[in-house]
Parts: C-alpha cells; structure tokens; sequence
C-alpha cells in the first residue's frame, strides 16, 4: 500500500452502496411484453388531471422517446444531467398535454415515481458495516448519477449511515454527470483533498473508472459477473466483486 496513501474513499451509489428491485415495481403491458415500470402509478393522476385529453400510449411513446433523447445527451464527452422533473416536463410537451399547471404536474409525477423507487432501493448490511469499518480509517464522500437531488439525498440517509459522509453529491444538484471531471474536483474541493488523496469505488467503467482517473484519483472497480472493461478504459488500482471486499482490499 505505500505506493497508494490515499486519505479518503469516495463511493458510487446505485449498484454500489445500493441496489434497487426493478421486479417490484407494478407490470405494465407494453409493445406486447410485460415491463416493470412506475407508469401504472402516474396514469390515475394525469387521467385526474387531463380527462379525455391522456392518451395512455400516446404518453409512453413519448415518454420512451424522450428518455432516450436523454440516455444520448448523456453519452456526450462532458454530459449534463437531466433531472426527472425535467424528463416529465418534456413528456408532457411532446403529448401536447403541456398546459399552464405543467410544472406543477411534471413534479407531482416526479414524486409519484421517485417515492417507489426509493421504496424498492435498499442497501445490504454488509455493505453498510463495509462503509462503517472504511469510516473509521479514512474519510468518506459520495457522488451519485442520480436525476433527483431529493430522492437522491432520501435514499443515501435511508441507509443509516448518511452521517458517516463528510459529502454527498447527486448530479441532479449539480447539471453535470459523472465522468464529466468538475463533478469529481467539486468533491475534491468540498472536502479539501488532491486527487491522489483519494480512492474512488464504483461498479461503471466509464463514469467511475474512467471518470475518477481522468481526475488523477486512485480508482476501484466493482466486476460484476466477469466483465471486462471496454475498450479504452484504463486499469482500476483495485478490482473487487463487491464494496463489501473492500475493507480487506486495502488492508482493514
């Protein structure tokens, strides 16, 4: 370890900390296959709301369309956040459902959504007693692609251990997207550390691998299920199956 004297350990969220139950949420029949999908919870609301005027399949198609409009601006070398709010907002523009109370009910769908999401998102002990044995050695932040800032921040204290984080950054806060590098040198700057002070965790090769070394962080990777790193990614300092590995990774 003395070629590698980090001082802090910063961690991915999702697929991290925390893994969600998609076969939870309620099944919607769509394109002729079962989907689970939170849309079964918002149609009551915009059939309330809009009357005659929603159209079930017009809405997911727009949905869809819109969201991928989004996974593409977000593929971009230095992406942005599209935060869910926004992802509703444009939703209901592109059905032509937009009306003068469209904010209001982009955000009530908004909380519609992300309160099952946070309700199928958990953190396993052993991951949580991980973070705690990290804690005591280090400190400790957290950045979060995650496309609402208050769920984001929900789901982190869920775990129990919200306090052990000196920062918690969602990019739904922030505009910006990991592996965009001012997402990284914010929480450089929050807890006042070089990038070499660091150990970044993560399960995705391009936002955490590749992201947290093009800021000049030490970088672990979560390998699930044998993959490999794309191509043009380069080598994590560490690779582990699980954050709960880590403790015994770097010598706890």
């Amino acid at each position: 370890m003395a070629d590698r004297e980090f001082k802090a350990v910063v961690i991915d969220l999702y697929d991290t900390l925390v893994d969600w139950e998609p076969a939870s949420l309620p099944v919607l029949q769509w394109r002729g296959r079962e989907v689970r999908s939170t849309a079964p919870l918002l149609f009551p609301v915009l059939e309330a709301e809009l009357g005659e005027r929603f159209d079930r399949t017009a809405f997911m198609e727009a949905h869809d369309a819109v969201y991928l409009e989004i996974f593409n601006e977000r593929a971009a070398d230095t992406p942005a956040e599209t935060t869910c709010h926004e992802r509703m907002l444009r939703t209901l523009k592109r059905t032509g459902l937009e009306h003068g109370h469209a904010h209001a009910l982009a955000d009530r769908l908004r909380g519609i959504h992300m309160g099952r999401i946070r309700e199928v998102t958990k953190a396993p002990a052993r991951r949580v007693e991980a973070m705690k044995k990290i804690a005591g050695r280090y400190r400790v932040g957290l950045i979060s692609n995650f496309d609402d800032g208050e769920t984001g921040h929900q789901i982190v204290r869920d775990t129990g251990i919200h306090s052990l984080f000196e920062d918690v950054i969602i990019s739904a806060d922030t505009g910006l997207r990991k592996p965009h590098p001012l997402i990284f040198q914010r929480i450089l700057d929050s807890m006042r550390l070089k990038p070499t002070d660091v150990l970044y965790v993560g399960d995705t090769p391009r936002d955490d691998v590749l992201g947290s070394k093009r800021a000049g962080m030490y970088s672990a990777w979560i390998r699930r299920k044998d993959r490999e790193l794309p191509e043009g990614i380069p080598a994590p300092d560490f690779i582990i199956g699980d954050l709960a590995e880590l403790p015994e990774k770097i010598g706890l």
